[in-house]
């Protein structure tokens, strides 16, 4: 009766806007005391998080991605996949989910594709004929699509919170990040064709003009994917290679930010979110102690054995609670729930870094997710549309995302045949 009071207090505190760090925080002390330990535990954590070596990538990576987020790079990449693909059919489409996926990959955050691309995108797909609500529900979903790809924001703190191999992570979510793309691709084709878009002319100048636009920010994929896969450097040494890259070519080079004038409040805005991100993680692995001395994930298991006893129904449950769970903010929903899920994974035999894309994938599906999926609510505010609206437009792609899900969770080979053809650790 009592844990029900503290769960309706803090329920009432969330609703009433209470910082989340102060809730995980607040829970973790009450629970270390009431059973008999020491508070200090969750204030210990706080300074372990310095023992990470891997924790300084969340920054660096943050960093970068907020740069480009400022600079003009949106619309050279817009530019540049049109120019190369928009001859095709669904050529512009399929821009806007190579834009977005690229960009959100190294922003990590849905909103900011959104606001940043859908914004320049959307105008120019009606313009061209597209249909209004295929247009809004593709760059509504596509805010999300560059989760599953590096330097993701999310897999490192995943990978972080779960304690196995970010580079691993990074190769597992290539495949089926891939397919994906392939699959909204293929649909956007089809609507483009009954719509009988017109195709925007091939022209070798424009892809030449384009390329020479873009010719500093082309080399930075290649340069992370290419130097952690080849065993270059580590994801830490890919996230400080990536902020001084990003931080030339856009201040020295482009010139779209200004050393004095923008680099400081860049930074500014890009480390708040960090630091609510340390604070919230900090404070979650203080109540992660709690679960861990009270053996809540092995009572967990044990109730769930009672109903539940092969890997298959578990993969079933666990998909339907994480969709739930993921409607809520990303990062608190990896630093919350995943303590908790992968000791209970373990005993039916899921993989890690197979459940690491299952989580992941389910991210993606949660952002867009009614009724609180989170790209519904910007979607909803940047193109001015109703949110009923909001919730129709994006369920063909929800179904397309729904259907993948169910094959890379029962198919584990599509995200460890990778992993392990490389030998990456």
């Amino acid at each position: 009766m009592e844990l029900i009071i503290i769960g309706i207090i803090l329920i009432v505190l969330a609703l009433f806007g209470a910082p989340l760090f102060t809730l995980i925080g607040g829970l973790a002390l009450y629970l270390f005391t009431s059973s008999g330990g020491e508070a200090k535990f969750v204030i210990a954590e706080l300074t372990r998080l310095a023992d990470f070596p891997s924790l300084i990538a969340i920054p660096l990576f943050t960093f970068a991605g907020y740069l480009l987020a400022e600079s003009k790079a949106p619309q050279r990449l817009v530019n540049l996949s049109q120019a190369l693909v928009g001859s095709f059919p669904g050529g512009l489409a399929v821009v806007a989910l190579l834009s977005c996926a690229v960009f959100t990959a190294f922003t990590g955050a849905s909103g900011v594709t959104i606001v940043a691309l859908g914004g320049l995108l959307f105008p120019i797909l009606l313009k061209e004929g597209y249909p209004e609500k295929f247009s809004l529900g593709l760059l509504t979903t596509s805010g999300s699509l560059g989760l599953l790809f590096p330097p993701s924001l999310p897999i490192i703190l995943y990978g972080l919170v779960a304690q196995i191999s970010i580079n691993q992570l990074f190769i597992a979510g290539l495949v089926p990040g891939t397919i994906l793309i392939i699959l909204l691709a293929a649909y956007s084709i089809t609507i483009s064709m009954r719509s009988k878009i017109s195709k925007i002319p091939f022209a070798w100048k424009n892809v030449i003009s384009t390329t020479k636009a873009s010719a500093w920010e082309l080399p930075l994929p290649v340069i992370v994917i290419g130097g952690i896969y080849g065993g270059i450097f580590t994801a830490t040494e890919a996230a400080a290679v990536t902020a001084f890259y990003v931080l030339i070519v856009e201040v020295f080079i482009y010139k779209d930010i200004k050393l004095f004038g923008d680099v400081p409040r860049v930074m500014q805005k890009s480390m708040l979110l960090v630091g609510a991100i340390f604070v919230v993680l900090g404070t979650a692995l203080g109540l992660t102690n709690y679960f861990i001395d009270a053996q809540i994930p092995e009572r967990l298991f044990e109730w769930i054995r009672q109903f539940i006893d092969n890997k298959y129904t578990f993969l079933v449950l666990l998909n339907c609670v994480l969709l739930v769970v993921n409607m809520i903010e990303i990062f608190s929903a990896i630093i919350i729930v995943v303590p908790l899920i992968i000791p209970i994974a373990n005993q039916y035999g899921v993989d890690p870094i197979h459940l690491g894309i299952i989580f992941l994938l389910n991210l993606e599906i949660g952002y867009m997710l009614p009724p609180l999926g989170l790209n519904l609510f910007i979607g909803s505010l940047r193109f001015e549309r109703p949110m009923s609206t909001m919730y129709r437009v994006t369920i063909p792609f929800m179904l397309i995302l729904l259907a993948l899900l169910l094959i890379v969770t029962y198919y584990p080979l599509l995200s460890l045949w990778l992993v392990n053809s490389l030998g990456v650790q």
